[in-house]
């Protein structure tokens, strides 16, 4: 017969409420697997009678009959006619380690793991903001969303496509939406699209990686913005690529130094990483001259620009800058766009607008990556777009998040003057706050993130030791009594932190 502490553990297993939604014989069989895994039933040992497990569990013999037949099909025990049950001898491979895991410090040794491998995870990875916690920049209001037009068009792509809608989209994309995505682009940005251009994806960060890895070589250099989208920096690193940080002002990134780079021998790069429209995270927008400069650049040294245009249809004063793609007439520039930020997160469609020579090889890597990208949101979004209704929302959400962010830089004024400076910037979803005060940024993050508030630091966008202190607020999916409230929980955060300091 089991021991009294083996038939406990098997009763506790069984009532765990974890496990209720398993079948009682299925509980029985997996508690005395977890006995013989543990090392705890060694390999030849009997185990109790069927009628007498029974008993002792209060539950059936069919049960415990039910539950060792299934453990002696996956080869835990072996059964003899005439003897009994026993622990298999084959599962004492599987036990081997037990005793020194028993008899250890219980903690787990650290995978081996690629170098790549160990890169990515200690890089950290790119943190999506899950929910519009107060201030979490890049997240749009979705409130509003017209769920109604949503559901309709998507009823009318299931009963036009029927279950063709089910199968798997070509890679590249649904052409209804890569057309859409096309003439809006010629229209709204300054592009020159065609449907045969477009490359259809899951998000502008497997953009950024395609650009890596297509591009690119392991150890090759890349001019990138500084301070820079950190996504698109760990991408690059990932990649094993070596980034030349290039500083930005008030009209962008810095062309002159970027060319100055170019002429020292060794020290030019093969592409360049731009967001040109609203610059991430000041909120600049690259000067025409500048934006010349650089398509001039890729020309003399066959380089790649990639524009990154991941939110410039909110823009609250004028007609938005033309992309630098449309500018671009020797075709080195891959064009970068995503309605994550337009529409909502959980759309998951983002798109390239690429060179003619570079499509056939970004979509065949892309087959690498997740294959294709789902055909119904794909059908309801090229609807969506032709219909009218997307320009209708983004002008809507335009008024909206223009109010949001003359109340958050009025609040800030009002309630945290001699701390934070607020960059109130001419378009996107978040404003760049400055530090006025000595604060530490990352202790104010912290401390403001157990206040529920979510932050994202300046400091750690930037590459050099040029770097400012302060933070990237969010204000697009907050309304403006949410905005007040938030405003002064994060000045008590900051006082309190500052308190100390002031003595």
């Amino acid at each position: 017969m089991f021991k009294t502490a083996q038939l406990e553990s098997v009763k506790a297993w069984i009532g765990d409420p974890a496990h209720g939604a398993l079948p009682l014989h299925a509980r029985v069989q997996r508690a005395i697997r977890q006995l013989i895994l543990d090392g705890a039933l060694d390999a030849g040992r009997p185990l109790p009678a069927s009628r007498a497990l029974a008993g002792s569990l209060g539950v059936s013999r069919d049960t415990v009959e039910a539950a060792y037949g299934q453990l002696h099909a996956e080869g835990f025990i072996e059964r003899r006619v005439g003897s009994g049950s026993f622990v298999s001898e084959r599962a004492q491979r599987l036990t081997g380690g037990a005793t020194a895991r028993r008899g250890g410090s219980g903690r787990h040794e650290a995978p081996r793991l690629s170098q790549r491998g160990s890169a990515l995870f200690h890089g950290g990875g790119v943190r999506d903001f899950l929910a519009p916690s107060a201030f979490a920049p890049g997240v749009p209001e979705t409130r509003s969303f017209p769920l109604q037009t949503w559901e309709r068009l998507q009823r009318q792509v299931l009963k036009e496509h029927g279950t063709q809608a089910l199968l798997h989209s070509p890679p590249q994309g649904m052409e209804a939406l890569r057309g859409a995505i096309a003439d809006y682009l010629n229209l709204e940005r300054g592009a020159r699209a065609t449907p045969e251009r477009v490359l259809v994806l899951t998000s502008s960060q497997q953009a950024l990686t395609l650009c890596a890895n297509v591009l690119l070589d392991p150890g090759d250099r890349l001019f990138i913005e500084d301070p820079a989208y950190h996504g698109a920096r760990k991408a690059f690193e990932a990649a094993g690529l070596q980034g030349v940080p290039v500083p930005v002002d008030a009209d962008g990134l810095r062309a002159d130094l970027l060319r100055r780079a170019a002429a020292r021998p060794g020290e030019s790069a093969r592409a360049v990483f731009l967001t040109p429209s609203h610059q991430f995270p000041t909120g600049a927008t690259l000067a025409l001259d500048r934006r010349l400069a650089i398509i001039e650049w890729a020309r003399e040294h066959q380089g790649w620009i990639i524009e990154d245009d991941y939110d410039s249809e909110f823009h609250y004063a004028g007609k938005p800058t033309a992309c630098l793609q449309g500018l671009d007439p020797q075709e080195r520039t891959l064009y970068i766009g995503t309605f994550t930020k337009s529409l909502f997160p959980g759309l998951r469609i983002a798109y390239m607008l690429l060179p003619p020579a570079l499509v056939a090889p970004m979509t065949v890597a892309r087959t690498l990556m997740d294959g294709h990208s789902a055909p119904i949101p794909q059908l309801t979004l090229a609807r969506f777009i032709e219909g009218g209704h997307f320009g209708a929302h983004v002008r809507h959400l335009r008024a909206v998040y223009a109010e949001r962010r003359d109340v958050l830089a009025r609040l800030l004024r009002q309630h945290l003057a001699g701390v934070l400076e607020p960059r109130v910037p001419a378009g996107g979803l978040q404003m760049p706050c400055l530090f006025v005060r000595d604060l530490p940024e990352r202790e104010a993050l912290d401390a403001a993130r157990r206040a529920g508030i979510d932050l994202l630091g300046l400091s750690a966008l930037y590459a050099t030791s040029r770097r400012q202190a302060g933070f990237l607020m969010g204000f697009a999916a907050h309304a403006p009594y949410e905005l007040d409230a938030a405003v002064r929980k994060l000045a008590q955060v900051l006082r309190t932190l500052d308190r100390p300091r002031a003595r």
